[in-house]
Formats: C-alpha cells, sequence, structure tokens
C-alpha cells in the first residue's frame, strides 16, 4: 500500500510555469533573482518549464514587458502548455489586467507567487488568517485581472488545478472584501493579544528571550533543532526542517536549559527574502513581534550562499522596519563545512561563529558566547536569606549559578551569580558582594 501510494504521488503532473523578468541592470544580480524565482515555483510545486529575460532601462507601464514579448509569451504557453506565467517583480494592477487579456495561462507576479506559498504552508490558525489577510489586501486593487485570471486558472493540471490563492474571496465584491479585512483585523488583534500574554508571561520567568532570524532556507529551524536535543533532549519539541524556502511559518519557542541555570527561550521567526511582500509583514507583525521583544538575536547565514552578504542585507533591512536594529546580534555562519571543512570547524571569530548546524560541531562554542552575551552583566553576591523566604532560596537555586549553600541558625547562606535585576531585587538580603561576571 506504501508504495502504491508513493507512486501516485510521483504520477501527479506538477504545473507548469514560465518565468519571466526584465534585466534593468545587466548584471548577476538579476540572474540571481530569477534563480530565486525559480526556486519559489518550487516551493510552489511547480515545474520550471521555460524562462524569458528582457534587457530594458525601464519596466513598460503598460505590460511590465515589451509588446512583442508578450507575443512571445503567447506562442511559448501554447507550444509548451504552460499553466502559469510568472513575473520577476509586482505587477501594478493595471500590468497586471492587460497581460492577462493576453495571455492564455494564470497570470501571478512575484508578490503573488510568495503569497500562495504562505497560504500552501499555514498550518496553524493565526498563520491561515494571517496569509488570508495579506493576500486580501494584495487582491483588493486588482479584482478585475485576478478574475480573469482565475477563470485561467481552472485549467491547469496536477495540485495546482484546484482553487488557487484566495479564490472565494476573488468572487466576493470589494465590499465584502472589505468588511472581511476588518474582521480578520479583529480575529487577530485577539489573538496577538493572547500571544502578548504567554510573551508577558515568559518575562515573568526573568529569563532572557533569544530570537532566530535570517533569510529563509538558511538553516535557523536546524539550529534550533540542535539546541533542542541537546539541551532538552524530547523529540516532540523538534521543529520541521527541510531544505526549501518558507519551509515554516509558525514562530515556535522552545525553552533552552544548561546544566548551569543559564538558560533561555529560544524563538524560531518566519525566514526573510528579498522585497518580502509589506502586507505579509505588516500582517505577520505580531508573530514577528518575537523578534522586537528578544533580548539577544542569532542571525542565521548561509555562509556557502556566494550572495550572503546580500542576504544579510536584506536581514538587516527587515529587522529595521520591525524596529528590531538595536538588538544585539550574534551572526551564526551556517553551512560552513561547504567550503572551510568540517576539520576548521567550529571557529569563532569576534561575534561570528562558523559552524555546521546540521552536524551539530560548535554547539557548545555557540552557547557559550550566547552567555556571554546575555549574563555579561551578572552579579555574584553572597545572600542571607531567613527561613520564612524558602521561595527566594528556590527562585536562586532555579535562576541562578548557586557555588555554595548552607544552612545557619539566621536562615540560609547562598553564594550565587545572578543576573543584575535578580541581584538588585534580592540586595536587602545581600551579606557580601562578590564581583561582577564578565
Amino acid at each position: 500500500m506504501k508504495e502504491r501510494l508513493t507512486e501516485n504521488k510521483q504520477d501527479i503532473k506538477l504545473a507548469r510555469a514560465l518565468l519571466v523578468g526584465i534585466n534593468l541592470e545587466n548584471g548577476q544580480e538579476f540572474e540571481h533573482d530569477m534563480e530565486e524565482l525559480g526556486s519559489l515555483a518550487q516551493a510552489c510545486e511547480m515545474e520550471v518549464a521555460a524562462i524569458l529575460t528582457q534587457n530594458l532601462s525601464a519596466p513598460n507601464p503598460a505590460f511590465y514587458i515589451g509588446s512583442g514579448k508578450v507575443k512571445e509569451i503567447q506562442e511559448t504557453v501554447e507550444l509548451m502548455e504552460i499553466d502559469f506565467v510568472i513575473f520577476g517583480d509586482t505587477l501594478s494592477p493595471s500590468q497586471l489586467k492587460n497581460l492577462q487579456k493576453q495571455i492564455d495561462a494564470s497570470v501571478m507576479d512575484r508578490t503573488n507567487l510568495i503569497l500562495e506559498i504562505f497560504r500552501k504552508r499555514a498550518k496553524t490558525r493565526e498563520a491561515r488568517l494571517q496569509v488570508e489577510s495579506a493576500n486580501l489586501q494584495y487582491m483588493l486593487p486588482r479584482l478585475v485581472g485576478m478574475r480573469e485570471s482565475l477563470g485561467r486558472q481552472a485549467g491547469a493540471s496536477g495540485s495546482m488545478s484546484n482553487k488557487g490563492t484566495g479564490e472565494k474571496q476573488i468572487e466576493l465584491d470589494r465590499r465584502k472584501i472589505e468588511k472581511r479585512i476588518g474582521e480578520l483585523r479583529r480575529e487577530l488583534d485577539n489573538i496577538e493579544h493572547d500571544r502578548d500574554i504567554q510573551r508577558r508571561r515568559r518575562e515573568r520567568s526573568v529569563l532572557p528571550q533569544v530570537a532566530l532570524v535570517g533569510y529563509t532556507n538558511a538553516g535557523k529551524s536546524t539550529l534550533m533543532n540542535r539546541l533542542v536535543e541537546k539541551y532538552v533532549g524530547r523529540e516532540e519539541k523538534l521543529v520541521m526542517a527541510k531544505d526549501m524556502l518558507f519551509a515554516t511559518l509558525d514562530t515556535t519557542v522552545r525553552k533552552i536549559e544548561p546544566d548551569d541555570n543559564k538558560g533561555f527561550f529560544l524563538s524560531d521567526t518566519v525566514g526573510f527574502i528579498s522585497r518580502l511582500p509589506h502586507g505579509l509583514i505588516k500582517a505577520f507583525r505580531s508573530t514577528l513581534d518575537e523578534v522586537r521583544y528578544a533580548d539577544l538575536l542569532l542571525e542565521v547565514v548561509d555562509v556557502s550562499d556566494e550572495h550572503y552578504r546580500e542576504q544579510m542585507q536584506v536581514t538587516r533591512e527587515t529587522l529595521k522596519e520591525l524596529g528590531a536594529e538595536r538588538i544585539p546580534c550574534l551572526h551564526i555562519m551556517n553551512k560552513a563545512d561547504r567550503i572551510m571543512g568540517e576539520t576548521d570547524l567550529p571557529r569563532r571569530d569576534g561575534n561570528r561563529l562558523y559552524m555546521s548546524a546540521l552536524n551539530g560541531e560548535g554547539l557548545d562554542v555557540l552557547l557559550t558566547m550566547i552567555r556571554e552575551a546575555l549574563y555579561a552583566g551578572n552579579k555574584t553576591g553572597v545572600f542571607l536569606i531567613p527561613y520564612e523566604r524558602g521561595d527566594v532560596v528556590n527562585y536562586l537555586n532555579e535562576n541562578a549559578e548557586v557555588a555554595a549553600q548552607e544552612y545557619l541558625g539566621s536562615g540560609v547562606r547562598i553564594t550565587a551569580d545572578c543576573r543584575e535585576g535578580d541581584y538588585a531585587r534580592f540586595a536587602r538580603y545581600l551579606e557580601t558582594a562578590a564581583s561582577t561576571t564578565a
């Protein structure tokens, strides 16, 4: 039965996509953008059948590409049985409308493609609502062109032959869509309220918060799983990690608990990408707020990608848009074994760590760097705590690094290395102050 299911899955014919882009600068950046567009199409379960490009000084206001290129697209669609024509930039409502009148296939732009990927990957109720909200905001000014595209899309093959992105919403009129956007906003506000409550509970635990950020498919989820395996040890706490763009959308938080009580909450967030649709950033803002409230960021970088510097710039720009650009950050140069060799890893260079999250080499060094960043202001003191304040004794044993503990007639004497806030909080019990931890 299992073999039969596998065979059936392989027999499914993928929707065929034609990629279209205009080269404004005639540089390598354009080639990379088209490669990334192809990866996005594959992540959307499409087969890239052909690629058409054109050198232009500026996009054509009416068709994005030249009118002659439109005819070439028409011929290619017919000849190669293309289901989707995907453009490498965001099309204006008029461009989408004009192109759809000329092309006998469903027309999508880069933004629409990313929205479709998000729609397919959204698992939780919050993610589905966020994607629907972003999709409706994208569709609202494009209703006419999207309706015509919907008629073409009905003929697509394979997994894309069913209802496409937001089909039900496209059939609604403008007023109903605006009403639905309002309903989604209220639902997301309620979910954000619940998320704020969860966040405040974590803050009350006084454990620092660390957030994984970076370009999509850089290895954030893989790194989280390695840390969970080593310091949590519970398989059900692992997250999905897959070698594809936007494999996970939902923010996951795990409590990392090393033996020295210097633990922290670790959150894995949705990956960034160049020109991430603004509507998605806006819709996913409550999810991405995990980044804004973090005490430390771990930027995971695929250093084996020749464009990793540009990807780091995209991450910086996205963090700035989220208001998180001033949060301390460590740079995890992941997949370094592909360019340096495993025998040279891990290697630390200031606030950068060259490692491989896949094989887990370098986790101890990473933990040391996280500790240094989070607990640099720790203070060591000797506290004499009355027996009636057993809650304080328990708290220090759970949240500080206790070097010594003895029971005296007047109370419990504890020598502990603790966070600066805890040091000030329990200062009235201090017998002597020892030192500040570097």
